[in-house]
């Protein structure tokens, strides 16, 4: 459900100006009833201003006279039919200052454990900047010695789903590259056993010819011309010659 702007300063002038109740305050502003109350009593958004949500076009007066005459009514924000559409902002994320210092140590944790993840990709998960990157990946980053890798979704810089979905597109986009062997492919490979019957039907090379009967699998090789038969004794029976005759003398 979408908010309205100034979640906070719009329940305050909520809270001053109608009958609604906590809970429809809270569901329509995104906060916890018993924050709501505080509001009411002065301990919660002490020193806000109320932001008018009619004037500033997100309620209409109706919606919040049916929200009072009726305590389970929902409060919808107004449609804005312009906003349909709208791009958000592109760019790095944007770190909380007590959380900055954390920053090298998740980029260590994705740059060891997800080196398939493309520097952009880590620069819109934790909100650095790929010099920083480029620091951690090369070991030439001014403090590297005292960084640790550090989940940075233990660190709450970014949410697991979010890297979960960088990890599976840089996953696809390098299987796509043929970096990276993709299940159908691996299931495309054969055994050893099974590529050696595979070659039997593989074409002789060239210059062996006269040997285009024999085959890999066949156990009786039958040559295409009888001179190629070579009886092996007759390879040991080699004429004598003198120097032979003398030695058995």
């Amino acid at each position: 459900m979408a908010l309205p702007i100034m979640a906070k300063a719009t329940a305050v002038w909520l809270v001053d100006n109608t009958t609604l109740s906590f809970k429809q305050i809270a569901d329509f502003c995104g906060l916890h009833e018993l924050e709501v109350n505080g509001i009411a009593d002065g301990e919660v958004a002490v020193g806000i201003k109320g932001f008018d949500p009619i004037t500033n076009n997100q309620l209409t007066r109706e919606e919040i006279k049916a929200g009072e005459d009726r305590p389970i009514h929902k409060l919808k924000l107004k449609f804005y039919a312009a906003a349909q559409g709208e791009q958000k902002r592109r760019g790095p994320r944007y770190t909380p200052l007590s959380k900055r210092q954390d920053r090298p140590a998740s980029i260590l944790w994705l740059v060891k454990f997800h080196p398939e993840l493309a520097d952009a990709q880590i620069s819109k998960l934790v909100g650095t900047t790929k010099p920083t990157i480029q620091a951690l990946r090369e070991r030439t980053h001014w403090n590297i010695a005292n960084i640790t890798p550090i989940d940075p979704v233990a660190l709450g810089l970014c949410k697991q789903g979010e890297l979960d979905a960088a990890v599976a597109k840089a996953a696809a986009k390098a299987a796509k590259s043929g970096d990276i062997m993709t299940d159908e492919e691996r299931s495309k490979l054969v055994s050893t056993e099974q590529s050696l019957h595979m070659i039997t039907d593989a074409p002789m090379p060239s210059n062996m010819g006269g040997l285009e009967n024999f085959s890999l699998g066949n156990t009786d090789p039958k040559p295409a011309k009888k001179d190629l038969i070579v009886d092996a004794d007759s390879l040991f029976n080699l004429p004598k010659t003198g120097e032979d005759d003398d030695a058995e003398e």
